[in-house]
């Protein structure tokens, strides 16, 4: 398996800052133009996105966000280009879709042959890329593409390893520049939600959702979003279940409500429609988990006694900060770049920190948090913020956070190892995401022993046991714990599911045999 922390080194990354908000695209510490307007328009997106409605003013204050995109000269050219197919822009491709009355289309990993197989002679460039792909193409058992029928917009389901059962992971709406970059971010997401899973414990295989932002900003207009989550639906329902859907970056819990209005494979519905709800508690407790463990790990006492500084004020740092509060953390520095969530953090916590808690608004570009002496630096913003410029500046001994994709590539995990500090792998410390919604399906409980024994400190696949077990295996194999955590979650993802072994497999077979990709879009 291909290390995780390498699968986040492409030239884009893509991280969530939070559960219900914005997100950034990040090169090592340059930040896009585009995301300096993030706070001048999220009030605008808010409203589209939860329900509201977008004013006459709104329009004109941010008329871009209403003005057609079109594709440029560049890619116009290789639209007539075949081989140059992943360098089109997601919109451009589905239009060569359409055009080729290609209405879904798949590409499926050939066990018995050990190639990529495709459904249509016309995606051979696709083909060809995963099968010359030694980044982020790691035998993934399906990539099933759709066009929606109300919408036109590019869908997409990437499958990976679903030994332990169907694949599940959230599914994302992001504005891709390219086709690669879809696709890429598509493998990298699935099997890093199958190699999250594994590690929890979870009989769930790997599998992640990609909807490619429609052009002239439609999706936050309330009924164009509500068609293009029912068009999702609509996929998932035609897959048969091979993988179940969750919230990801830029999708919400009403949105997956629309989703869940046209199937039954998906979860993070509404709370009163017997889903699971906010993840971002059960998230918090879990950082807080493997903070304690690498403490323990280093035999240097407890949170009673350290220092902690947080990026982000979000939703789960919210809840972290309320846990290391009732632990009597007696220094607690949080930075955000967005002056209403340091409000929200301050107003929250005003008359329970007796002076513990520093709160701070910097630039959005403001990467002197990451300096800041402590003894736990915890990561919950921005992705790809562990890097070669900023880990020589690190002066904590442990880093644990809630934010996808820290590290921006194996080289700077080498890094962090070389400087002796402590890393625990994001995707082992934020794990209970996926754990509060992957088993929705077997009912509900007041204090969960399901969700419950992932803070404990005796279920052997606890967030405690296991941060303890793969620091202690980095240290004894002289490895990172990147390579420690990804050598276990290796062997947990080939176990097969007790019940139903096999069973995602089967049904993508089935799919194939079944000609899916033939039949039509209801």
């Amino acid at each position: 398996m291909a290390f995780i922390c390498a699968k986040y080194s492409a030239k884009v990354v893509i991280s969530g800052l939070a559960r219900h908000s914005c997100s950034v695209r990040t090169r090592k510490l340059r930040i896009h133009p585009t995301v300096r307007c993030i706070s001048a328009i999220t009030s605008v997106r808010h409203k589209a996105v939860n329900g509201g409605t977008v004013s006459a003013d709104d329009k004109r204050g941010h008329s871009s966000l209403f003005e057609p995109r079109t594709c440029s000269n560049l890619q116009r050219a290789h639209y007539s280009s075949k081989k140059d197919m992943l360098k089109w822009n997601p919109h451009t491709f589905a239009d060569f879709l359409k055009e080729k009355d290609i209405q879904r289309c798949y590409m499926v990993w050939d066990r018995e042959n050990k190639k990529v197989r495709m459904s249509h002679e016309e995606l051979e460039p696709i083909g060809t890329f995963f099968e010359n792909d030694k980044i982020d193409f790691d035998e993934h058992e399906g990539m099933f593409l759709q066009i929606g029928r109300r919408t036109g917009c590019l869908l997409g389901a990437f499958i990976w390893r679903t030994n332990r059962g169907q694949a599940c992971g959230g599914v994302r709406l992001w504005d891709y520049p390219t086709l690669e970059l879809y696709m890429r971010d598509g493998l990298r997401l699935g099997q890093g939600m199958g190699v999250k899973s594994a590690l929890a414990g979870l009989w769930v295989g790997g599998g992640t959702g990609l909807v490619a932002e429609p052009t002239a900003k439609k999706h936050i207009l309330p009924d164009f979003r509500a068609s293009l989550f029912y068009d999702y639906g609509d996929f998932l329902t035609s897959l048969n279940g091979c993988y179940v859907t969750a919230e990801d970056v830029g999708v919400n819990v009403n949105d997956l409500d629309h989703v869940h209005h046209r199937t039954r494979y998906a979860t993070c519905i509404p709370e009163e429609k017997g889903g699971s709800g906010n993840p971002s508690v059960a998230t918090g407790k879990g950082v807080v988990c493997a903070m304690e463990a690498a403490l323990d790990f280093l035999g240097i006492g407890t949170l009673s006694t350290k220092s902690v500084v947080i990026q982000g004020a979000g939703n789960v740092a919210t809840v972290i900060v309320e846990e290391l509060l009732k632990k009597d953390v007696p220094s607690i520095h949080v930075t955000d770049c967005h002056q209403n969530r340091v409000d929200d953090m301050k107003h929250l916590f005003h008359h329970k920190h007796d002076g513990r808690l520093h709160i701070e608004k910097v630039d959005i570009d403001d990467m002197t948090v990451m300096s800041r002496p402590c003894d736990i630096l915890s990561p919950c913003a921005l992705g790809n913020v562990l890097n070669k410029e900023t880990i020589p500046t690190i002066k904590a001994e442990i880093v644990c956070g809630a934010a996808n994709n820290q590290l921006g590539s194996p080289e700077d995990n080498e890094l962090l190892k070389e400087r002796g500090i402590t890393y625990v792998v994001d995707y082992l410390a934020n794990r209970m995401g996926i754990v509060n919604c992957a088993n929705e399906a077997y009912g509900r409980l007041t204090n969960d022993p399901a969700i419950e024994r992932h803070f404990s400190r005796e279920w052997e696949k606890s967030i405690y046991v296991m941060t303890k077990k793969i620091l202690e295996k980095a240290r004894e194999d002289d490895i990172t714990p990147v390579q420690a955590a990804n050598a276990i979650a290796d062997k947990l993802s080939r176990e097969w599911h007790p019940v139903w072994p096999g069973r995602s497999q089967q049904i993508i077979d089935a799919l194939v045999e079944s000609e899916w990709h033939k039949q039509p879009i209801y």
